[in-house]
């Protein structure tokens, strides 16, 4: 059980794909005007990635290594084609709003990577929970970023009016450098409460790095593994 909750605590703390790793940037810039947008999108990711990694881990030991990636892509691909025509069927308003990003979800490399990186060497049990935890912490920070953006180039919240009339909106947010202004917004705020992540322990540890240059295996370093 630890080692399932650990899955999800990474995914949405220690290892969120768009705040720590900085994956999934295009659809996070671009579709995160709107709270609603952002939730729409997260969740159709986090759809395709649990399914995917669960079909991939299953497929592990079939696939070929020579064919892995295209077999990836297809698998993902049709994942994404059921999702869509979901989304268009039930939501279309949605579908609207998300548009070319759903099916640009197949070349998503928060999908592509947790396929590479985990579902092809774990088990099934936890590459769902692998991608049950990333698409969950791409769905809040794209969530996250479309409410703030929302409130301060809108003056709403999931469509309803918050700000009075007389405060004028800041135009800026709902504009592609507001995506970036809200998202370093996040990140120095994150930052700041110092929520630790491998690659900052490492590099309060002393590591500058250079491994060719360091004296030091990591890997072999008991005190980096226990952190």
């Amino acid at each position: 059980m630890k080692k399932y909750l650990e899955r999800l605590y990474n995914g949405i703390i220690k290892e969120n794909p768009t705040l720590i790793l900085m994956l999934g940037m295009c659809p996070t810039l671009a579709v995160s005007t709107r709270a609603m947008n952002g939730i729409g999108m997260g969740l159709s990711t986090t759809a395709v990635l649990i399914l995917s990694n669960l079909v991939i881990s299953l497929l592990r030991k079939a696939i070929p290594d020579q064919v892995r990636l295209p077999a990836y892509i297809v698998i993902v691909a049709s994942l994404v084609t059921v999702t869509e025509l979901l989304i268009e069927a039930y939501l279309p308003s949605l579908y609207e709003a998300l548009g070319i990003y759903i099916p640009l979800i197949v070349v998503n490399c928060i999908i592509l990577g947790r396929a590479e990186a985990y579902a092809n060497k774990h088990t099934p049990g936890l590459s769902v929970m692998d991608g049950l935890g990333m698409g969950l912490g791409f769905t809040i920070a794209l969530t996250l970023a479309g409410l703030l953006r929302e409130v301060l180039g809108n003056g709403t919240a999931f469509g309803a009016q918050i700000l009075p009339a007389s405060v004028e909106p800041i135009g800026i947010f709902v504009q592609p450098p507001g995506a970036f202004l809200i998202i370093a917004l996040i990140i120095a705020v994150q930052n700041a409460i110092g929520i630790k992540t491998r690659q900052r322990q490492l590099v309060e540890s002393g590591c500058d790095g250079v491994c060719a240059k360091c004296s030091t295996a990591c890997v072999n370093s008991e005190e980096v593994r226990a952190k």
